[in-house]
């Protein structure tokens, strides 16, 4: 056994795109740094800023590493990092390995000089389109499918004016969910795919421009958030101001944002499309409290998305709302595992039940989802132990049955609890009381008429997907 090994405490997070673009010449690398810090949420594997002086010799200066961001970036890496053009990525890993070469922004070079490119989603058709540009004389150094739309720009720059013509000529052969930041050397380019799955937001501070996966970074630069990239438009910034380009776009009624970005993925104060995250899970909550009625003594919400679902629950059922759970904020995704026979549990290394809070009570304990039931059991247990009566769960999304394709880091089928479990059996193997998810009908009520993807619950997903998992498949390349 390694001695790093991966503990699993709930589903991986997507990936987090930031680029900024002063145009007054000013240097950038340390708001794409706090940009990127805000985005910390969204992967905390690997890292990097790139950034580019317009106005001189346009030459990249990156910086990229394992680890999150203030393990990669000190005061002196940023110092170094000179130029007013700058894009950044924090990255957790759902399509390539977690290693170096793998972190982003991708750097190429070639005859018309020199893209960055930071992306947040995964292509379904991918493995086909690496193996067309393998053959005509591609060298791919990553595993990942943001490789593959790097080469992909690069190679329509040589045919078109505009590198925004190449986004745009590259965006109609790939198929799947992107949100892309794309630096070349004398402008900043944002592309977000048609269907709209991966957010992308644009914000502005006094002469420079912004953009980012969530809203909430744009606020930690103190910039004012400007409005949405829409589904399938490019947006381009040169010295000479903003440009928009929408004739990659399809009918909002195929539109298909995900719907876990406001479940799940994104921080609390960020604002999607229109609609306030904190808005969304707050209904949530209240959708179960009048789907699931219990008799209980107190709402408890697991830390960090299920506490707003929780105070939905407690205002809709007039249960009081309490705080049940400690959160250790220093532990990632990733740490080292003690390897002693007797090592602690990895729940109770991230979260630890407040004693005082839950004895003699019962407790409704609202969480974002279940996927394998093995940190919502040990989560259960803690309660109880910690002397809670009864653990009712709900659930503010439905049962995981389908394996998502876009970026989210859903398993495969076999390792979905649901999948092969009905609701009491799931109740029964997660030693709850009773357990309560969030109906499919009710999802459309937390983000109101806009269209949005929920196929890792219905299987119904916007566009044809490939049999067998994407990830595997570069693991074999």
């Amino acid at each position: 056994m390694s001695e790093f090994e991966r503990i699993e405490t709930g589903l991986g997070e997507e990936c987090g795109v930031f680029g900024a673009y002063d145009m007054d010449g000013g240097d950038v690398a340390s708001s794409v740094y706090y940009g990127l810090f805000a985005l910390q949420h969204r992967g905390q594997e690997s890292c990097g800023i790139a950034v580019t002086d317009t106005y001189g010799k346009r030459k990249v200066l990156q910086k990229k590493g394992l680890g999150q961001i203030k393990d990669v970036f000190d005061e002196e890496e940023l110092d170094k990092l000179k130029g007013n053009l700058g894009v950044g990525h924090v990255r957790y890993s759902t399509a390539g390995a977690t290693r170096q070469e793998n972190a982003q922004p991708l750097v190429i070079n070639y005859v018309k000089g020199t893209l960055a490119i930071a992306h947040n989603g995964n292509l379904v058709n991918a493995i086909e389109l690496r193996e067309e540009l393998a053959y005509t004389g591609a060298i791919f150094q990553t595993t990942i499918d943001s490789e593959v739309i790097a080469y992909l720009v690069a190679r329509e720059r040589l045919n078109v004016g505009k590198a925004e013509d190449a986004v745009k000529n590259a965006m109609k052969k790939i198929k799947g969910a992107y949100a892309l930041v794309v630096s070349s050397p004398r402008k900043m380019i944002g592309a977000r795919d048609p269907f709209g799955l991966k957010p992308l937001c644009i914000g502005k501070r006094d002469n420079t421009y912004f953009l980012a996966s969530e809203s909430c970074a744009i606020a930690a630069v103190g910039a004012e958030f400007v409005r949405d990239v829409l589904p399938g438009e490019i947006v381009s910034f040169t010295k000479h101001g903003v440009t928009s380009d929408k004739s990659m776009m399809i009918s909002p009624d195929k539109q298909a944002r995900c719907i876990f970005e406001y479940i799940y993925f994104a921080r609390t104060d960020s604002r999607i499309d229109g609609v306030d995250v904190y808005h969304a899970r707050l209904v949530a909550g209240k959708a179960l409290a009048k789907s699931y009625p219990v008799e209980a003594d107190l709402v408890v919400g697991v830390p960090d998305s299920g506490l707003v679902a929780a105070m939905g629950y407690s205002e809709e059922s007039g249960i009081p709302y309490g705080m049940a759970f400690h959160k250790n904020s220093y532990v990632g995704r990733t740490f080292i595992k003690p390897r002693q026979k007797d090592r602690e549990s990895s729940v109770k290394i991230k979260l630890n039940v407040i004693s005082e809070v839950v004895k003699g009570k019962r407790i409704v304990m609202v969480d974002d989802s279940i996927v394998r039931g093995t940190t919502c059991a040990n989560i259960i247990k803690m309660l109880k132990k910690a002397g809670a009566t009864e653990v009712h769960v709900r659930i503010s999304s439905p049962p995981f049955l389908h394996p998502c394709y876009f970026g989210t880091d859903v398993p495969s089928n076999d390792q979905l609890i649901a999948h092969s479990h009905t609701t009491q059996e799931i109740c029964e193997m997660i030693g709850a009381d009773s357990l309560g998810y969030m109906e499919v009908s009710k999802l459309k009520d937390m983000v109101g008429d806009m269209g949005f993807c929920d196929a890792c619950f219905t299987g119904n997903y916007p566009m044809e997907v490939p049999d067998g998992d994407i990830s595997m498949a570069f693991e074999e390349l």
